[in-house]
């Protein structure tokens, strides 16, 4: 306990490791500031695409008033959170049978691994053409055409849930795997030879041990998702749309008028 008080102490002091931090902090809070301040501005007309500036919250009222932030906050927080809970749970799952060197251990972890790298775009084309209704799975079933379910473009957004839980799961079964290669093993072993099943290891050990990761993991694919642009905007309906898929159209629209109305609902989902 007195080695962690002095390792926390000589953090906090001037000189100590903490501030390593700071020569990548400063250009990170300098852009991202720098970014939502101009965005901040120009919703608010400060900076107006056409026109004179003038402070004015009309680009909010006029988004509120559309209907469709409403829609776009819960569809963009439903993905967000089914995705990133089932990629919570193939991932740990994976992870801790990649660890115990259960049954095609090898084959899921070089699945894993060779799942990180992909670009979520690459991820959402294959998924459409393995999930659409002229795609490869419909043609294995030989399913009649319009008997397929609407996998992509459908109402329940399943094709995009997926595709996220596919690709984040990876990577939350690398970070599994990693966090229980440093400590786990020695604290499983210690717990089976006092008599612990399977189970109780599980739930004694494991879990508590992996839980700060799965925080961080959730988090990151939680945010991730919900601010992710491409794989909506390629398997998700027309209408509703997500924040980031709303944002975008606003935005590339030809009408400059609405171009604050985009960088309002960006400046919300960076609020959320």
């Amino acid at each position: 306990m007195s080695q962690q008080t002095t390792h926390r102490q000589q953090l906090r002091q001037p000189g100590g490791r903490g501030w390593w931090v700071l020569p990548a902090l400063v250009p990170t809070v300098f852009v991202l500031g720098g970014g939502l301040s101009l965005a901040a501005a120009q919703s608010i007309g400060l900076l107006p695409f056409v026109g004179s500036p003038a402070a004015s919250l009309s680009a909010y009222q006029d988004v509120v008033n559309s209907g469709a932030l409403g829609p776009a906050v819960y569809l963009s927080l439903g993905i967000a959170l089914v995705s990133t809970t089932i990629a919570l749970l193939v991932g740990t799952t994976a992870g801790i049978a990649i660890h115990r060197r259960r049954r095609f251990h090898r084959a899921v972890g070089v699945s894993a691994a060779m799942t990180v790298p992909v670009p979520h775009l690459v991820g959402a084309a294959a998924m459409g053409l393995l999930l659409s209704d002229s795609g490869l799975l419909a043609r294995l079933v030989g399913a009649d055409p319009g008997t397929f379910p609407q996998f992509v473009g459908g109402p329940w957004w399943i094709s995009v849930v997926l595709e996220f839980a596919w690709k984040e799961s990876a990577f939350v079964a690398v970070v599994v795997v990693a966090a229980l290669r440093t400590r786990a093993a020695h604290y499983d072993e210690a717990a089976a030879v006092l008599g612990a099943t399977s189970g109780q290891r599980l739930r004694a050990v494991t879990l508590p041990l992996l839980a700060p990761a799965l925080i961080a993991t959730g988090t990151i694919s939680f945010l991730y998702t919900l601010g992710s642009y491409e794989v909506p905007w390629l398997l998700g309906r027309a209408y509703p749309q997500p924040l980031s898929v709303l944002a975008y159209q606003l935005f590339t629209s030809s009408d400059l008028a609405v171009r604050p109305q985009a960088l309002a609902v960006a400046l919300i989902t960076a609020t959320i």
